[in-house]
């Protein structure tokens, strides 16, 4: 009877402890999921910012672009009608880059390819470079119009050196993967019903999406999210008035 008592006592706790150690165990694993969560929410978080500042840094590149390019038809008109076919030549060279990065429809030769071999803008230059001004005020009209140009031409070199510039291949892949094995430990843990797998759905779709905008915006030049036409187009209604 007493070896029977010291038996009950030691398997009765059994079933509290193992309780408790179940409960130790989902505190844990629920804390850790909320970290993993935070963590995964900060990373595309950071990443969504940063192809932001890269998106906004070339809309602000394009409109600075099409105030320059207003200046320019302004200084040379100024400058008199020896300026005629350079000014021709900035409204066919910025109806081409409308037509290169807002086509009506894609084709083969738009797009930053067809950006990077344009050089109309060094036509122009080059137009500049053949005057022969006749007084002081052509001569300062003559190199405001240069500067003007050449800020232009390094505004141009600049977004295809940015354009260049892309999320490593490497980098991108572990992030996928991090992320795939993060939902799969929520739904290896999480309870089998039709709430759940929609959250978990969601989730994956939230995902996706964040991944799509970095991607898109990284390049904004190119693809479904690109900057603003209205700053080119509104220069384009001004030129040769």
């Amino acid at each position: 009877m007493h070896l029977w008592r010291g038996f009950t006592g030691l398997v009765a706790p059994e079933p509290a402890a193992g309780a408790s150690f179940a409960r130790y165990f989902q505190g844990h694993r629920e804390g850790g999921c909320r970290h993993d969560r935070t963590l995964s929410a900060l990373v595309l978080g950071l990443l969504v910012g940063s192809a932001k500042s890269s998106f906004d840094a070339t809309n602000t590149a394009v409109i600075q672009n099409g105030a320059k390019i207003i200046l320019l038809d302004r200084v040379l008109a100024a400058y008199g009608p020896e300026t005629k076919n350079a000014r021709e030549q900035l409204r066919r060279a910025v109806a081409d880059g409308i037509e290169m990065f807002w086509p009506e429809e894609k084709t083969v030769g738009s797009g930053m390819t067809a950006f990077e071999r344009a050089n109309a803008m060094e036509m122009i230059q080059a137009k500049l470079h053949d005057l022969t001004p006749a007084t002081d005020a052509q001569r300062k009209l003559q190199s405001q119009a240069e500067q003007i140009t050449g800020d232009l031409l390094q505004a141009r070199w600049l977004l295809i050196e940015q354009a260049q510039s892309a999320l490593p291949l490497l980098f991108l892949v572990v992030l996928l993967f991090w992320l795939t094995m993060l939902h799969l430990s929520f739904g290896l843990f999480a309870p089998r019903n039709p709430t759940v797998i929609t959250v978990l759905l969601i989730s994956a779709l939230s995902v996706s999406a964040a991944i799509f905008i970095i991607l898109e915006m990284n390049h904004p030049l190119q693809g479904t999210i690109k900057v603003s036409s209205a700053p080119m187009r509104k220069a384009l209604e001004h030129l040769g008035r």
